[in-house]
C-alpha cells in the first residue's frame, strides 16, 4: 500500500486540477517577472553604461576591498565572538549554581530580544560616533556578537540536552567530574547535533552586517550608495551586490558542510536520534 495515511490519495480529476493550478501559478509568476523586467528596461536600467562601473578597475577595487573585504572582516569577528559567547553562556545556563545560571539566563534573554539595529545604534552613540569608520566597524561586530551569541547559547544548551542522558551517567560512573563530562563527553557530541544550526546562524550574521549601513559602517551595502547616486543605476547595484552576498554565503555554507563531513564524519546532518546509536554489527 502506497501513499500517506493522513489523507486520501488524489484521483485523476484532482491530479488534473492540481496540474492546472501549477501551470496557472507558473504563468502568473512568469507574467509578473516579465512585467517587472519590462518596467526596468523602459527606465533604462539594463543599458550597458549602467553596468560599466562594475568592469572599471578603480570601482571594482573599491567594491572588493572597501566593500567585500570589510564585510568579511565584520562577519568573521562577529562569528568568532558569537561562538565564544554562545559556548560560555550555553554552559552557564546549564550550571547547577543559581548565581551562575540566572545571570546567564538574563543576559541571553535580553540580548536575544533586543533588535540588532538598535544594539548597533546604542554602541555607535556611546562609542563609535567620534571614532569614524573604525568605530562604526567595531559597533557592528559587537552588536552582532552579542545578538548571535545569545542565540547560539540556546543552540548549545539544546544540543547538550539532546545528548542521551546515559552518556553522562556512564561518564559519572567512571569517576569523571562534571567539567570533564561536559568537555569530553557532552560538548563533542552536542557539536555534531548543532552544526546545521551554527551554519545557519553564521549566514545570518554575515547578512546582518548590511545593517551597519545605518551607522555608516563600511561594507558592501555602504559602498553601493555612492555608486548608484553617481550613475543612477540602482537595479544593477542591487543585482551585483546581492549576487556577492549570495556567493559568499554559498561559499560559507560549502566550507561548513565540508568541515562537518571531514571532522564529524557524517554526510548528512546528524539527527538527535542518531547520537549514541548502536551499530547492530557490533552486538
Amino acid at each position: 500500500m502506497s501513499g500517506s495515511v493522513l489523507f486520501d490519495a488524489p484521483g485523476p480529476r484532482t491530479i488534473a486540477r492540481h496540474r492546472l493550478y501549477t501551470v496557472l501559478t507558473l504563468l502568473a509568476v512568469a507574467a509578473a517577472v516579465a512585467f517587472l523586467l519590462f518596467q526596468l528596461q523602459s527606465k533604462g536600467q539594463f543599458e550597458g553604461d549602467k553596468w560599466e562601473v562594475f568592469t572599471t578597475p578603480g570601482y571594482l577595487e573599491t567594491i572588493l576591498v572597501d566593500g567585500l573585504l570589510n564585510t568579511l572582516k565584520m562577519a568573521a569577528g562577529a562569528i568568532v565572538g558569537a561562538l565564544v559567547l554562545g559556548v560560555l553562556l550555553g554552559v552557564g545556563k546549564l550550571s547547577d549554581h543559581r548565581l551562575v545560571r540566572m545571570p546567564c539566563w538574563a543576559f541571553v534573554e535580553f540580548f536575544r530580544a533586543l533588535p540588532v539595529l538598535m544594539l548597533m545604534i546604542i554602541f555607535f552613540s556611546a562609542y563609535g560616533i567620534t571614532r569614524g569608520e573604525s568605530g562604526a566597524f567595531w559597533c557592528v561586530v559587537w552588536a552582532l556578537s552579542l545578538y548571535n551569541g545569545a542565540v547560539l547559547a540556546e543552540v548549545f544548551r539544546a544540543g547538550v540536552l539532546a545528548v542521551p542522558p546515559g552518556q553522562a551517567e556512564a561518564a559519572y560512573a567512571l569517576g569523571l567530574r562534571k567539567t570533564q563530562v561536559m568537555r569530553v563527553i557532552l560538548l563533542p557530541q552536542a557539536v555534531k547535533i548543532m552544526i546545521p544550526a551554527i551554519i545557519s546562524q553564521c549566514v545570518v550574521a554575515l547578512k546582518d552586517t548590511s545593517l551597519g549601513y545605518a551607522i555608516t559602517a563600511p561594507g558592501l551595502t555602504a559602498i553601493g550608495k555612492p555608486i548608484y547616486l553617481e550613475f543612477q543605476n540602482h537595479v544593477p547595484v542591487i543585482f551585483v551586490l546581492g549576487a556577492m552576498y549570495v556567493g559568499v554565503n554559498l561559499v560559507l555554507t560549502g566550507a561548513a558542510t565540508w568541515a562537518q563531513r571531514k571532522f564529524v564524519g557524517e554526510k548528512k546532518p546528524l539527527e538527535v536520534a542518531m547520537v549514541g546509536e548502536t551499530d547492530p554489527r557490533s552486538i
